[in-house]
């Protein structure tokens, strides 16, 4: 229980213990759970009934401890929270309990010796009882939701990045760089194999160290918004810039056209590096921390040079095998994802 609590206090939920106990006893295991400290106060149910509304609403603010309370005090404690716009999770057992669970954002019933009243009016049930398992589970919640937010990232911004292209191309007088059945394949086969092993990151060191995010904000946030902004922009201008600077050196239409297709690919590719995490460098994440997405890389690249150098899937595809030099290029050029992208990460973390 004391490292649950000290990775609550480091994940910034503040953790109030309620109790039936004398202030005392309350007190002395507070401070040696690491519930209270020096600048926290314990009041009784008592010293509750002494207060108005408003001076509870002052006082909650330094309070983690409240002993000898009754239901009715329960009721006023997980109000007064709320009022603070606080997200409130209460844990009980017993039938006095339920009011309390029922007023609460989450109420947490215990699963061992909980009563069915308890359980009936609570939001989740804790099987085990423990404390522990509710930390664990707000752990779990923040990698899936990370998980989720960086997906639609990575989705959105190579999605936006290939309309925007298009339509660059078109605005400035050029051929689409790209044919219907390209864009389909990165859509399906390069985005589709990078996305599964991308939802299934691994919880990060540093995911108990941030604050909760604001239930009210949107999933697609500024970061977010940012990121999209600067994937889309990237990604056409080394697309249309590699297929315009073909076009000009008197190679055929389908030459140029399999310049931009394989460009567009790997600019997505890469991106999945930057998308491990929207904040953190992948330097201190570490390249092969998540062995699935180097993989879906490696795969991802591989099919690309099999649509481009394989002469069946040439005719089927309107493709045609590019110079060795030529692949070179886009590789570096769409190196440039991962390095402007380490770059926002430092501007996105100083503010």
């Amino acid at each position: 229980v004391l490292d649950a609590i000290k990775a609550a206090k480091g994940a910034k939920i503040r953790v109030v213990m309620i109790t039936g106990d004398h202030k005392a006893t309350a007190e002395a295991i507070g401070r040696e759970l690491g519930i209270m400290e020096k600048e926290d106060k314990a009041y009784s149910g008592l010293e509750l009934d002494n207060m108005s509304d408003e001076e509870l609403d002052k006082n909650i603010e330094h309070a983690t401890v409240f002993a000898r309370v009754s239901p009715q005090h329960k009721l006023r404690i997980v109000k007064s929270f709320k009022k603070k716009g606080e997200v409130v999770a209460m844990t009980g057992d017993g039938v006095n309990d339920a009011p309390a669970l029922k007023l609460a954002d989450i109420g947490i019933s215990m699963g061992i010796v909980g009563t069915d009243v308890a359980k009936e009016a609570s939001d989740m049930i804790l099987a085990d009882d423990n404390f522990s398992t509710i930390v664990a589970a707000i752990e779990e919640g923040r990698v899936s939701y990370s998980n989720i937010k960086r997906t639609i990232t990575y989705l959105i911004s190579t999605n936006f990045g290939e309309g925007l292209t298009l339509v660059t191309s078109i605005l400035i007088g050029l051929p689409l760089p790209l044919t219907a059945l390209q864009i389909l394949w990165v859509n399906l086969v390069t985005d589709g194999v990078s996305v599964i092993p991308l939802s299934l990151e691994p919880k990060h060191a540093d995911v108990l160290h941030k604050p909760p995010r604001d239930p009210k904000e949107e999933i697609i946030n500024r970061e977010v918004k940012i990121w999209i902004v600067m994937v889309a922009s990237l990604m056409t201008l080394g697309v249309i810039a590699l297929f315009y600077n073909a076009l000009n050196s008197q190679s055929s239409i389908e030459y140029a056209r399999s310049m931009a297709f394989v460009t567009m690919s790997v600019f997505q590719i890469f991106n999945v590096l930057n998308m491990r995490s929207l904040s953190t460098s992948i330097l201190k994440l570490g390249i092969f921390s998540n062995k699935y997405v180097v993989l879906a890389m490696f795969i991802s690249f591989a099919l690309q040079l099999v649509v481009i150098y394989i002469p069946f899937l040439n005719t089927a595809f309107d493709t045609v095998p590019l110079a060795p030099f030529d692949l070179f290029l886009i590789i570096l050029i769409s190196l440039s994802i991962i390095i402007v992208g380490e770059l926002l990460k430092v501007s996105l973390s100083k503010k």
